[in-house]
């Protein structure tokens, strides 16, 4: 078994991601979805953990061998990257979502030098936003992001785009698609669910408004 099937596997197991699609999530954005992953929740589980930091391991070796720093966005990321970091030797650094507002202002904390490369840990792509603003903000210290390492992403369109937009590479330990596939070989999603989990990873507008409708109805 791959780490990407265990992984997911295990975040179905420990109810890190759960599936909903007849009483549909609401996210922070107000969207509608039939997925809700909370990834915090591997950090209690040392199997789980360590499957991800594994898997994580490997695909920085297989993708960017020449990191030179591993790199957490706050909060979620920071613990898979420091794992990281520990099994592959190499220092450690970590993104607020903001600077501070007292103090030095910093919004990247550690030791970062101009032209380090530097792999970005997140737990979760979504769209890309939020990792893409830490990259960014690494990148502004004269330091070079070479790419994003997450535990799960969500394999969409959107963040496909704004990867590509901005010419950055991201892999992940496990995805969608495992995850989906996971679920029905262990009989937790119908045929019915499945149709309608993959029409909502081809267009969670459209997914989220006839739901919103449904549920209004």
């Amino acid at each position: 078994m791959t780490y990407s099937q265990r992984v997911a596997k295990a975040l179905l197991d420990i109810h890190a991601v759960t599936l909903s699609p007849d009483k549909p999530y609401t996210w922070a954005s107000g969207l509608k979805s039939p997925i809700y992953t909370d990834n915090r929740l591997t950090i209690s589980y040392p199997d789980v953990r360590q499957a991800i930091y594994n898997g994580m391991e490997e695909q920085i070796n297989l993708h960017f061998a020449d990191a030179d720093v591993i790199a957490g966005t706050a909060t979620a990321g920071i613990p898979h990257a420091a794992w990281v970091a520990q099994e592959m030797g190499l220092p450690l650094v970590y993104v607020r979502s903001k600077p501070k507002d007292h103090g030095q202002g910093h919004q990247v904390e550690g030791v970062l030098k101009p032209g380090q490369k530097v792999v970005v840990i997140d737990d979760l792509i979504s769209t890309g936003g939020s990792v893409l603003n830490a990259v960014r903000a690494i990148n502004n210290t004269g330091a070079q992001v070479i790419g994003v390492v997450a535990v799960f992403t969500y394999q969409l369109q959107a963040a496909e785009q704004n990867f590509l937009a901005n010419d950055l590479k991201y892999y992940a330990v496990t995805d969608y698609t495992t995850l989906i596939k996971e679920a029905q070989a262990t009989d937790q999603i119908s045929a019915d669910h499945l149709k309608s989990l993959q029409q909502w990873r081809e267009d969670p507008m459209k997914w989220s408004k006839k739901h919103s409708l449904n549920t209004v109805g």
